[in-house]
């Protein structure tokens, strides 16, 4: 017996329905807002690693013999260059993290290495590379925030009831978030303001001299 084309349509705006009722076109939407969260993650990380060509090269104008604070960074750059990263596999995820991480620790270096040099504190080209580079890091505090946020919603969606089901049937599984070993890295940036003084080193208190 053949179904007719009304008895078919029928069946499948039912079927509609009930997938709509369970969650369905929400997993979509929220899926699609991760995957847009981490465009941006990557775009502003992207960002990040463009600007630091010219900064090393500008740093190294001034500060040549900083060899081993120059090499680190662009050592750490081209480390995150060759990941290919898949922010569906955990594994990959934290691979990503962690080169990231380095790259932000050399670059942090890196200042602490240009307070010494005022001439090179004051160069216009430094100083152009220094507002984007604040910037940037900004941004990739906002993105990641925003992005731990969407899996968050996303993960927790599709674990609870019934969207698990449709969740299991159509093969839509938790995705890996950012992790910190500290918290408040997640809210604060890398410090890289340029214009902060050099901390003061304690000065030593004189040993007193042994009686005659």
């Amino acid at each position: 017996m053949r179904i007719t084309s009304s008895l078919r349509f029928v069946l499948l705006a039912v079927l509609a329905m009930l997938l709509s009722g369970c969650g369905y076109n929400q997993i979509q939407q929220k899926d699609e807002a991760v995957k847009a969260g981490w465009s941006e993650v990557l775009n502003q990380y992207k960002r990040r690693a463009d600007l630091i060509p010219n900064l090393v090269s500008t740093v190294k104008g001034y500060a040549a013999h900083e060899a081993q604070v120059l090499t680190a960074v662009t050592e750490a750059r081209a480390k995150v260059s060759q990941i290919n990263v898949n922010a569906d596999d955990a594994e990959s995820l934290a691979k990503f993290q962690q080169a990231q991480g380095e790259l932000s620790s050399a670059l942090s270096r890196l200042m602490v290495v240009t307070e010494n040099y005022p001439n090179l504190k004051a160069d216009q080209s430094f100083l152009g590379l220094q507002t984007q580079l604040e910037g940037t890091e900004n941004r990739i505090t906002v993105a990641r925030g925003r992005y731990i946020q969407l899996v968050q919603d996303y993960n927790t969606y599709i674990r609870s009831f019934p969207q698990n089901l449709v969740a299991m049937v159509f093969g839509y599984k938790p995705k890996p978030n950012f992790t910190v070993e500290n918290e408040a890295q997640i809210q604060n940036a890398p410090t890289v303001d340029f214009n902060q003084p050099p901390a003061q080193q304690p000065q030593q208190q004189p040993q007193p001299q042994p009686a005659n």
